[in-house]
């Protein structure tokens, strides 16, 4: 795994402005909506990759017991800093989503891996973060895990503007024949398709509770919801948890959530 450029990445990128955003809360609002739901009040939850404490910290503000660790050391600066400023206090370590063997066996309620499997690049390391996630994880725990999807990718990001993105990409050698990107550590970024996640999961011996589109639409729209008014926006998120479990969705969101057990 290489992290360098997922350091300068994250060195460089304002992620809070991004959950901040209205297009962002509503990712935020959905994964909070399933977390609270399937984690018991005051669980003990694991935060992989926890970024600069969004999860963590509205976590613990709801009364869980929250444990985080974070690569990027700019992250975790800002993180301590949030902290800080909110007279709170929780455990926050480096560290690597492939490693987690500071955490015993079997010790947390829930185990969240938002960010990690969006910059593994082979289906090895997908598997271990998996399995040292699901290692954790008490036995009638539950595994929260967030991919990046194909399909959203390369509709709003490779034809946006004139579309010549996406002859660049095709020049690079960057889809396989069926469209499906291949990334690279320098893409930062890497996009799976549900017959991926699905692979993964039987091989790591995960069970899914249910699969979610955590922003759905929102993306597509992120121009006009600054726009609408505090009632429509609040409509927009409703319609949006009214839909965001509906199978045949799951593709067109550019962030999924898979809720796991153990086999």
């Amino acid at each position: 795994m290489n992290t360098s450029f997922i350091r300068d990445y994250y060195n460089n990128y304002d992620e809070d402005s991004r959950t901040q955003s209205r297009h962002g809360a509503v990712e935020f609002i959905t994964n909070m909506k399933y977390i609270r739901a399937y984690v018991p009040q005051g669980g003990k939850i694991l935060d992989v990759g926890a970024g600069t404490g969004v999860y963590s910290i509205a976590l613990a503000m709801d009364g869980y017991d929250i444990h985080a660790i974070e690569l990027v050391e700019h992250n975790i600066e800002l993180f301590r800093a949030k902290l800080q400023s909110k007279g709170a206090s929780l455990p926050v370590e480096q560290g690597n989503a492939l490693d987690l063997s500071r955490y015993a066996d079997e010790s947390f309620d829930a185990v969240l891996l938002f960010g990690p499997l969006y910059h593994l690049y082979t289906k090895e390391d997908k598997l271990t973060a998996l399995r040292e996630a699901k290692r954790v994880l008490k036995p009638d725990g539950h595994l929260f895990a967030a991919y990046c999807m194909n399909e959203a990718t390369i509709i709003q990001y490779c034809f946006k503007g004139d579309g010549s993105e996406m002859l660049r990409c095709l020049q690079k050698g960057m889809f396989t024949p069926d469209y499906h990107c291949v990334s690279e550590p320098s893409e930062i970024f890497e996009q799976v398709r549900l017959e991926d996640i699905d692979e993964l999961n039987r091989e790591a011996g995960l069970h899914r509770e249910k699969i979610v589109a955590s922003d759905l639409f929102s993306r597509y729209i992120r121009d006009r919801l600054p726009g609408f008014s505090d009632e429509v926006y609040q409509t927009y998120v409703k319609y949006h948890l009214s839909i965001c479990e509906r199978p045949d969705l799951i593709g067109a969101t550019n962030h999924s959530l898979d809720i796991l057990t153990k086999e």
